[in-house]
């Protein structure tokens, strides 16, 4: 397998998905302005979509969304807990996470990655990024250490990858408790370190 990633970006899911299951895969770095792997590669070849996460297998076939990526992973190792068993309500409990997660939360922060985006309107996407970690702050607060529970999922991977993003738009994690908690308990985890690592983060 390999991983197509950008440090930091939601690709940094996968990757701690990879790390946490004991899974092995190629990493490429891939610089989403100019669309070229680390190799030179043309990456629209690769995803026309021309965005990270992409995972190739050894066989030819391609994934390119972040939580169907996750997900098939974590059913590569089942004994791992990453994902509760196809068919189950807690599965679809995960899937419920992972909508939102991507929906909700990750697009939220799109515009306040484009430099071209007007400064009223960041002050917009502030306000529904907030209203968002508020929920999930509420929902740590019922569910406990992680998402849906005690156990640790593919969904704790992508919700912590945003929780990082709120460094860089100057949003005050503290004002969460059970996020800012929470995301210093995903941070410690060794596979999220080394992952981390390996992106040339920590």
């Amino acid at each position: 397998m390999k991983l197509y990633y950008s440090p930091g970006a939601c690709s940094l899911s996968p990757h701690i998905v990879l790390k946490e299951a004991g899974l092995s895969a190629e990493l490429e770095q891939v610089d989403l302005k100019t669309k070229k792997t680390k190799s030179g590669a043309d990456f629209t070849a690769i995803n026309p979509k021309g965005y990270v996460p992409t995972l190739t297998l050894d066989n030819g076939k391609t994934l390119t969304e972040g939580p169907a990526i996750v997900q098939y992973l974590a059913d590569l190792k089942p004994g791992s807990g990453l994902a509760p068993a196809a068919g189950t309500f807690e599965r679809y409990q995960l899937q419920e996470a992972l909508n939102f997660i991507s929906t909700e939360l990750h697009k939220s922060f799109a515009p306040l990655f484009n430099p071209a985006t007007p400064d009223d309107y960041k002050k917009v996407a502030i306000g529904a990024v907030s209203a968002r970690f508020a929920a999930v702050d509420k929902e740590l607060g019922k569910s406990g250490a992680f998402i849906l529970g005690p156990q640790f999922t593919v969904a704790d991977a992508y919700l912590f990858v945003m929780t990082t993003w709120t460094g860089y738009v100057k949003i005050d994690l503290g004002q969460w408790p059970n996020v800012k908690a929470y995301s210093g308990r995903v941070a410690s985890r060794p596979g999220v370190q080394a992952a981390l690592k390996e992106e040339g983060l920590a």
